[in-house]
C-alpha cells in the first residue's frame, strides 16, 4: 500500500492523524454516556468495516493479515489497550482535563524514539518532559479546571493510555515492513475484544439521539478509522521525531474544538497548560529543530 511515498509525504500523512484526534474528545463528549468497551466496539467496528470495503476490488489486500502473533499482540494491545483506558478516563474525569493529560503522548513519544537505535536520551529530553508535566498541572490553578481527587482515577487512566500509545507508535518503527492494510485487522480484532469485555462487564446503553449516533459513526470514521492508517504510515515511513513534535498541535486543536462545543470553558489556565506542553515538546525535540534549520 503507497509504496512509493517519500519520508515528506508520510510525514504529512501521518499529521492528517493529528488533526481527526483533536476531535475525539468532543465527538466522545457528543456521543453521551455510552460505556467505555461498548464505545470501543461500535467505533472500532465501523473504521474497520469502512476500511473492507475498499478491498472489494483490491481483494489480495487482505494478505496483510497474514502476520505473526507478535505484530498482532503489538497492534491489539496498543489499539485495544489506548483506547479502552482513553474511553474510560473521559468518563471519570472532565474531558479537558483527561484530553490534556492524555496528550502528554507525544512527548512520550519524542523520549520513547530517543531510546530507538543511534538515538540516546539526553538533558533537554529529560527538560521538555518536565515542562510538559508542569503544563498539566496548571490545570489545579483554575477553579472549574482543576485536579480534584475524585477524578484522580481518571487522570491515572489517561496518563496510562498516553503510555501505551506513545510505545505503540514507536515499535510501530521497528516494524516498518508490515503493510498499513494490517491496521484494518487490528481495529476489528479491537472490535471484537471491546465487544466481549462489554457484553461481560457492562450494560448496554443506546445512544439517545441521532446527534449521538452522529458522533459515533463519525468517531468510526475519522478518528477511530482514518487516523489510525495515516499514522502507521507516518510512523513507518515519515520523521517520527517531527510528528512527535507536530503531535502537540493536537491539545490546542482538542480545546478549542471542547469550546466551540460547549464541553469545556476558555480559561487562562486552560491555555497556560497548552502552551508549556507544546513548549515541552519543542525542547525535547531540540536537536532535531535546530538541525533542520541548519
Amino acid at each position: 500500500m503507497l509504496p512509493n511515498l517519500s519520508p515528506a509525504v508520510a510525514t504529512l500523512i501521518g499529521f492528517t492523524a493529528i488533526i481527526l484526534w483533536s476531535l475525539l474528545a468532543a465527538l466522545t463528549a457528543a456521543a453521551g454516556q455510552i460505556p467505555a468497551f461498548q464505545m470501543n466496539a461500535m467505533c472500532f467496528g465501523i473504521g474497520a468495516g469502512a476500511a473492507m470495503l475498499l478491498w472489494v476490488r483490491q481483494p489480495d489486500r487482505a494478505r496483510a493479515l497474514r502476520q505473526p502473533i507478535h505484530v498482532w499482540a503489538h497492534g491489539i494491545a496498543g489499539l485495544f489497550g489506548y483506547h479502552a483506558l482513553y474511553f474510560a478516563a473521559l468518563r471519570l474525569a472532565p474531558p479537558a482535563e483527561a484530553s490534556l493529560v492524555n496528550y502528554l503522548w507525544p512527548l512520550l513519544i519524542v523520549l520513547f524514539s530517543s531510546l530507538l537505535p543511534g538515538e540516546r536520551l539526553r538533558a533537554f529530553h529529560i527538560a521538555g518532559a518536565l515542562i510538559g508535566f508542569a503544563g498539566v498541572a496548571t490545570l489545579s490553578f483554575n477553579a472549574d479546571l482543576s485536579a480534584r481527587p475524585e477524578h484522580a482515577l481518571g487522570y491515572a487512566l489517561a496518563f496510562a493510555a498516553a503510555l501505551f500509545w506513545s510505545a505503540y507508535s514507536v515499535l510501530s518503527r521497528r516494524m516498518s515492513n508490515v503493510p498499513t492494510d494490517a491496521v484494518v485487522g487490528f481495529c476489528a480484532a479491537t472490535a471484537v475484544l471491546s465487544l466481549a469485555c462489554h457484553l461481560i462487564f457492562e450494560t448496554t446503553v443506546w445512544p439517545a439521539s441521532i446527534g449521538a449516533w452522529s458522533a459515533i459513526v463519525a468517531l468510526g470514521l475519522g478518528p477511530v478509522g482514518a487516523a489510525f492508517y495515516a499514522w502507521d504510515i507516518g510512523c513507518k515511513r515519515g520523521d517520527i521525531r517531527l510528528l512527535g513534535v507536530s503531535a502537540y498541535a493536537a491539545p490546542v486543536l482538542s480545546t478549542l474544538a471542547l469550546v466551540a462545543s460547549g464541553f469545556a470553558q476558555p480559561s487562562l489556565a486552560l491555555w497556560l497548560a497548552c502552551g508549556l506542553i507544546v513548549l515541552g515538546a519543542i525542547v525535547a525535540s531540540s536537536d532535531r529543530v535546530f538541525a533542520r534549520r541548519r
